[in-house]
Formats: C-alpha cells, sequence, structure tokens
C-alpha cells in the first residue's frame, strides 16, 4: 500500500508515493520518471511497475513527481535542478525509513538526472538506469563510480543503442552489470514486469 506523501526540496514541496514494508529494517529505493516535458511522471508505466515489483520483494520504495510535474512546486530544471529532487527525496526516505541501503533507480531522463545525483551522494549504495539516454548528458560520471551499477536497455532503443551502452558500460568499474531486454524500445510497452525482475534480481543479490 502507497502512501500519499508531500515533501520539501528547498523552497518547494515535492508529491511521491511512499511505501515501507511493516515490521523490517528493508532497503529503500527512491524511483525517478522519465522526461516531464514529454509527459513523464510517477505513474508512468515502467516506474509503476518496478514500484510493484520491489514493494512485493519487501523493499521499502519512494517514487515521486519531478518539480513541476503533477502537484509538485517549481518549474522543470532542464536536468540540473532534477537532481536537488532527488537528493531531497533520499532525505525524505531516510526520514521516515532507517534503511540500511539507499537505491536510486531512474528511467530515461530520470536515469540519467537519479545516477548523476546518487552517485554523488554518501548516502545512496547502489545505481540503477533503466533506458540511459546517451544523447541526454553526459554518462561519464559512471566512470568514476565505484558503487554497484545496473543498466537495462531495449536492443531496440534508439535513444538508449545498445552498442554506445555497451561502449559505456565497458568503462565503468566493479560491480555493474548489463541487462538487454529482446525486443524492447525505449517505451518497454508489455514488458514493463521483464525490466522489473531484472531490478528485482539485482538487488536482491548485490
Amino acid at each position: 500500500m502507497e502512501e500519499q506523501v508531500m515533501f520539501p526540496a528547498g523552497e518547494i514541496m515535492l508529491e511521491g508515493l511512499f511505501s515501507v514494508p511493516s515490521g523490517a529494517t528493508a532497503p529503500g529505493i527512491v524511483l525517478c520518471h522519465p522526461h516531464p516535458l514529454y509527459g513523464g511522471n510517477m505513474h508512468n508505466n515502467v516506474v509503476a511497475a518496478l514500484a510493484a515489483a520491489l514493494q512485493h520483494a519487501g523493499f521499502a520504495t519512494l517514487r515521486f513527481n519531478f518539480r513541476g510535474v503533477g502537484r509538485s512546486g517549481g518549474e522543470h530544471g532542464g536536468g540540473e535542478k532534477e537532481r536537488a529532487d532527488v537528493q531531497a527525496a533520499v532525505t525524505y526516505l531516510l526520514s521516515r525509513h532507517a534503511a540500511p541501503r539507499v537505491i536510486v533507480a531512474g528511467y530515461s531522463f530520470g536515469a540519467m538526472v537519479g545516477l548523476r545525483a546518487g552517485a554523488a551522494d554518501p548516502r545512496v549504495h547502489t545505481l540503477i538506469g533503466v533506458a540511459l539516454p546517451l544523447g541526454f548528458g553526459d554518462p561519464s560520471f559512471l566512470a568514476t563510480s565505484e558503487k554497484p551499477k545496473l543498466l537495462i536497455s531495449g536492443d531496440q532503443d534508439p535513444y538508449s543503442p545498445l552498442p554506445g551502452l555497451q561502449q559505456l558500460f565497458a568503462t565503468l568499474p566493479e560491480p555493474k552489470a548489463l541487462v538487454t531486454i529482446s525486443g524492447a524500445d525505449h517505451f518497454f510497452w508489455g514488458q514493463e514486469h521483464e525490466v522489473a525482475k531484472a531490478v528485482v534480481e539485482f538487488v536482491r543479490t548485490e
């Protein structure tokens, strides 16, 4: 069961859905949605599938709307101000739940923003990027992060093309994993649960 929440990010408030298992100290996962200017929000098909699967697996989850989306205050910040939103989400998660491990997982725009924020945040242990958009921002910051990293992409994704993703992956330090979803494009319609399964398996074993 997810609780509707509002939490601060500087001078604005962000809207989120929070879930924590009862009677357990579980790892916590912050979920970041795709591009706000193209309809992305915390109810996106991939984000919702991740939240459901992770909750079923016993993890605490916080999915939220970036600034300017839904009931979240502020305006779209081009990916820069959204990094502060991710940090605020981590702060809120830890204020509500004593997670022994914090994971940041993002999809598309949320992957680039979430991984950049998570890589720089010492409170974050693990980084997960789904359909990391290689043309949006510079992902080379991952090459200096020794945190566990999982990248997931469809083999038909023009925004996260497999050759470019494999080239990036080769530069990353261990621990790391790359999962390819056969036949999937950038949107994973009908294949959201394959993405969720890969994420659950990774966070359970690392």
